[in-house]
C-alpha cells in the first residue's frame, strides 16, 4: 500500500541505492572499511548529532500536536545521550576523548548538512522539518537492516554499528518518522507536498555526500 513517505522514497530511489552501494557502507558490512575512514566518520557524525539534537528540539517547539512535541523532546534527549554515547565509546577505542571530539572541525559535508537542516527548521514549516529529518532516520534503519542480512563482520565496532541501526528500537523509530511525515502530509495541499519532497531530496543528497566525505577524506581527489 502506497503512502506519501513511500512516494518520497521512490522519488529518491537512485540516491538511496547509491548510498547502499557506497564503498563506505559496503565496507562496514563486509568488515573491509579502513579504520581511519571509520574514525573520521565517528568524529564528524558526533558533531552532526549535536546539531541533529538541536533540530529535534526545534521540532518539539514547532510541533502542532502535543504528542509530537513530547516525542521530539524525548528523541532530542536520546540523540544527545544514547547515540552520542555510542560514538564516545567508539572514539575511546582509539584514545579519543570527549574534549577532542567536541573540538573537531566540521568537514564541509557535515556543516552543509547541519546548516540545511537547521535552516529548514527555522524557515520552513513543520512538515518540511519532518521531511528533512526522515532520510537520516529511515536511511540508517534501511542500511542497518540490509547489512544485518549479510555475513556479520568480524570487526567489533562495525558489527556493533550494524546492531544498533538494525535493532528493533531504531527500526521502530524509523517507522514512527515515516508515520509522522505521512500525517503531516495529509494536512497539506500540493504546494506543501512539493516543499516536503524538495526537503526530502535535499537531505538524501546530503546523506550521500556525508558517506562520500568519510570515504574520500583519506584518498587523493581525482
Amino acid at each position: 500500500m502506497s503512502s506519501f513517505s513511500l512516494d518520497l522514497r521512490a522519488g529518491a530511489e537512485e540516491i538511496w541505492e547509491q548510498q547502499h552501494a557506497h564503498p563506505f557502507v559496503t565496507g562496514i558490512g563486509d568488515g573491509t572499511l579502513p579504520e581511519d575512514a571509520f574514525r573520521f566518520y565517528v568524529r564528524q557524525d558526533y558533531l552532526f548529532l549535536v546539531d541533529y539534537g538541536r533540530l529535534l528540539a526545534l521540532g518539539a517547539v514547532r510541533a502542532p500536536r502535543l504528542e509530537w512535541m513530547r516525542r521530539f523532546a524525548s528523541l532530542s534527549q536520546a540523540i544527545l545521550e544514547t547515540e552520542m554515547d555510542l560514538h564516545r565509546a567508539y572514539a575511546a577505542e582509539w584514545g579519543i576523548g570527549s574534549a577532542e571530539l567536541e573540538g573537531e572541525r566540521a568537514a564541509p559535508a557535515t556543516s552543509g548538512y547541519a546548516d540545511f537542516l537547521l535552516r529548514t527548521a527555522a524557515l520552513g514549516d513543520f512538515a518540511e522539518l519532518a521531511a528533512a529529518l526522515l532520510p537520516c532516520m529511515w536511511g540508517y534503519a534501511e542500511i542497518g537492516e540490509r547489512l544485518a542480512q549479510g555475513p556479520r563482520p568480524e570487526h567489533p565496532l562495525y558489527s556493533g554499528w550494524i546492531d544498533m541501526y538494525a535493532g528493533e528500537d531504531f527500526q521502530r523509530l524509523a517507522v514512527w518518522c515515516r508515520e509522522l511525515v505521512d500525517a503531516a502530509a495529509a494536512e497539506l495541499e500540493r504546494p506543501g507536498h512539493d516543499r516536503m519532497q524538495q526537503a526530502f531530496l535535499a537531505s538524501s543528497r546530503h546523506e550521500l555526500a556525508f558517506w562520500e566525505s568519510a570515504w574520500r577524506h583519506r584518498q587523493p581527489l581525482a
